[in-house]
């Protein structure tokens, strides 16, 4: 019997891992993208995954780098986990999941790291499995490597309206940008053009065998209130379903009702809620 229930994971146990990420392929999806492109091995990634093992089967895991992400986290692994990550300074730029346990994570991570900057307790998690019934828009169309000097002002504009912060402010946008550039050239990125200006923008920002996850959902304030959202977000999903990933999922803040609209209309249904801590 193991005597310590946490522990840090590696390639050894990638099958053990790989198995707590498809019981929830959609909360795990940003581990799951990850170990595929890198394994287990911490110092070939970003991060670290620790393991919650109180008998012979590792029950929880977290990932630990610019994000905590728990996948598949009980009770007793949350205390285990914050156990674990209070007594380290913080190194994460928020934590993501399922609501029921980030919310917990926080209560008892709190006291360690001190206040965050914002706390979202109800996202919606969001998936569909099929090509929405409503027409496409036919001018949503992936971005091209050419055009990332005209999708970087709207990317920027997204980012600031959507975490609060801007990306220039540690490096003059210098590492987003080659974020932005890096999903163009990935043909992740979606847009529609009204001649040089973005007026639409969503990526496909993860990447698993079983679900992509959009992200960064966008339409230019002047053209918002004019139904172009459903139209454009139903171009993404069609054609991410049919040359992407058998699922399309994201999650949404419960408040903002237009967008909950939008999804609900390109044939979203729920998958439970998340939660964010922003720092």
């Amino acid at each position: 019997m193991l005597t310590v229930p946490i522990r840090q994971l590696g390639e050894p146990e990638r099958a053990a891992v790989e198995r707590i990420l498809d019981a929830d392929p959609y909360a795990g999806a940003q581990i799951a993208e990850r170990v595929a492109a890198h394994g287990l091995n911490w110092w070939r990634s970003d991060g670290r995954i620790y393991g919650y093992e109180p008998g012979r089967r590792i029950e929880s895991i977290i990932w630990s780098g610019a994000h905590l992400v728990p996948v598949g986290a009980t009770a007793p692994a949350v205390a285990a986990f914050a156990d674990l990550l209070g007594a380290e300074p913080r190194i994460c730029s928020s934590i993501i999941g399922r609501a029921e346990a980030v919310l917990d994570l926080w209560d008892r991570l709190g006291p360690h790291w001190g206040a965050a900057r914002d706390v979202r307790p109800n996202q919606p998690l969001l998936v569909t499995d099929r090509a929405p019934m409503v027409p496409a828009d036919p001018e949503v169309r992936l971005v091209r490597p050419s055009e990332v000097d005209q999708l970087f002002p709207a990317a920027v504009a997204m980012y600031t309206e959507e975490v609060g912060v801007s990306p220039l402010q540690d490096d003059g946008g210098r590492g987003y940008r080659r974020r932005v550039a890096e999903l163009v050239k990935g043909k992740r990125t979606y847009a529609r053009f009204a001649g040089d200006q973005v007026i639409f923008k969503a990526e496909l920002a993860i990447i698993t065998r079983r679900t992509t996850q959009v992200q960064g959902v966008w339409v230019h304030p002047e053209f918002r209130g004019r139904g172009i959202a459903t139209g454009a977000m139903a171009a993404v999903v069609s054609d991410a379903l049919r040359r992407v990933a058998p699922t399309v999922s994201l999650y949404v803040n419960d408040y903002n009702t237009p967008a909950r609209r939008v999804y609900q209309r390109c044939g979203f249904v729920s998958a439970g809620s998340f939660a964010t801590v922003l720092f």
